[in-house]
């Protein structure tokens, strides 16, 4: 069975791609996830808010002591005394490019024009076969136009792609008012991929303290449903790789995922919850569906069940939605 694909111009022995998270920072981890089947691993973001971190610590120890006395003019602490998380993760690049043979794919996370930018070329230097592009933006000012949101996006992936020599993929919130329109533009851009969809943190309030506290929710197969949509919808429109990201768990997850069109999937939660070895077992069972449908290569399996390509094509727009609610009644009728 040939489960090899193309993800962003890079060549991968799999479609399964263990995503951002502890597991993907630590080599040992990345080793198993290599031996259990992954075609590629993202490792944890770098956010624009640690570099920016990295500069205000490196100023205070260039300045500390300098008023104290004129012999202290020329007094830089040790190295070591103000190293943080970028330089750090910069080394990890470079050690997982040494430890595992599958691509390693850095991702760099901000929103503001600034120097973090300039990361994207230091991950690229430290042997990041690719970069992922996660802007994390949640428009709040009710003055900001839908236009302007997508401009920052642009802005920014033209800027990292002008940086870099590899591919760049870029990971989208499912909340733009056309996602086909913005996917093409970002594709004009430079974009070598689009990673459906990004899963905000969604805060919560402590109704006794009267604090608002963050929550981090692990995926469900119920949150693969919005990417499949998509996926299935901009397959074969937009010349971009595609990526689906969210609530695939088992072999027939991503067998939906691949049919719908996507070169690859991600996976973060259920590598959590049951460890790397599992991606063992969902190429196991993606190899079973495959071989239920007679289809002796992915390519052959990639967008089958795609908009353009399904029987009926209108499932994945308004015309499905009567029948899901149809559905619903009897459902409910019986029970």
């Amino acid at each position: 069975m040939d489960l090899s694909t193309t993800y962003m111009g890079l060549k991968l022995a799999s479609p399964l791609v263990a995503s951002a998270s502890p597991l993907t920072m630590d080599l040992d981890s990345l080793r198993r996830l290599e031996d259990a089947g992954a075609g590629a691993a993202v490792l944890a973001s770098l956010f624009e808010e640690q570099i920016a971190h990295e500069a205000r610590e490196l100023e205070h120890y260039l300045h500390y002591g300098t008023e104290r006395f004129p012999e202290s003019i020329t007094y830089f602490p040790a190295a070591g005394e103000y190293r943080t998380g970028p330089e750090d993760y910069l080394e990890h690049i470079a050690r997982a490019r040494q430890a595992v043979d599958i691509p390693i794919i850095a991702s760099l996370n901000g929103v503001s024009e600034g120097g973090w930018i300039e990361y994207a070329r230091k991950m690229q230097d430290a042997g990041a076969s690719g970069i992922e592009l996660n802007v994390y933006f949640l428009p709040t000012n009710a003055k900001l136009t839908s236009a302007a949101v997508e401009d920052a996006y642009a802005w920014i992936l033209r800027a990292v792609v002008g940086s870099v020599d590899v591919p760049v993929a870029m990971k989208l919130a499912p909340y733009f008012s056309c996602l086909p329109a913005l996917a093409s533009r970002l594709a004009d851009e430079g974009a070598a991929a689009l990673v459906l969809f990004n899963r905000f943190y969604q805060p919560d309030i402590d109704p006794v303290a009267l604090e608002v506290q963050p929550v981090v929710n692990l995926s469900t197969p119920v949150d693969s449903l919005l990417p499949l949509r998509w996926i299935a919808i901009l397959y074969g429109r937009v010349d971009l790789s595609l990526a689906a990201s969210s609530g695939i768990h088992t072999g027939r997850d991503a067998a939906k995922m691949i049919l719908a069109g996507a070169d690859v999937v991600q996976m973060t939660s259920a590598l959590l919850h049951n460890g790397p070895e599992h991606v063992g077992k969902v190429r196991d069972e993606l190899v079973e569906v495959m071989e239920a449908n007679n289809y002796a290569s992915l390519s052959e399996m990639k967008g089958a069940m795609s908009q353009r390509t399904c029987p009926e094509p209108s499932a994945y727009e308004r015309a499905n939605y009567i029948k899901a609610i149809q559905s619903f009644g009897v459902t409910a009728t019986l029970e």
